[in-house]
């Protein structure tokens, strides 16, 4: 499975980005899914995961309202739409794959990783 993100970049508080994920590989379709994010300094924390083919998504806490996974089931790409941005939402974003069920925002759950798009969220 490879994973390609992009769509990262400088925005303004309050302002709005999308992140695409593309996935190529065998047994996509039956993978789990999630975004990840990493702070300079902090540990690597769930955004939001998902399955690759279902319609039910999950938010961490910090991004409910804000951050919405877009998609068209079973297809190509995988959105995130952040909305509201905060100078706190500045990080590395990544996309994950794994096949361990349910989705959960646990690192060792997934096994492939993108490369990562950089979000800055600054004045």
């Amino acid at each position: 499975v490879q994973l390609v993100e992009s769509g990262g970049g400088l925005v303004q508080p309050g302002g709005s980005l999308r992140l695409s994920c593309t996935a190529f590989g065998r047994n996509i379709g039956h993978a789990t899914m999630a975004w990840f994010r990493q702070a300079p300094g902090k540990e690597r924390e769930g955004v939001s995961w998902f399955t690759w083919s279902g319609s039910t998504n999950y938010y961490a806490d910090s991004v409910k309202g804000r951050f919405t996974i877009s998609r068209d089931n079973a297809k190509n790409p995988k959105y995130l739409q952040m909305n509201s941005l905060k100078p706190e939402d500045t990080a590395m974003y990544y996309c994950a794959a794994g096949f361990t069920f349910p989705p959960r925002p646990v690192i060792a759950d997934y096994n492939y990783w993108g490369q990562g798009t950089r979000v800055t969220v600054s004045s």
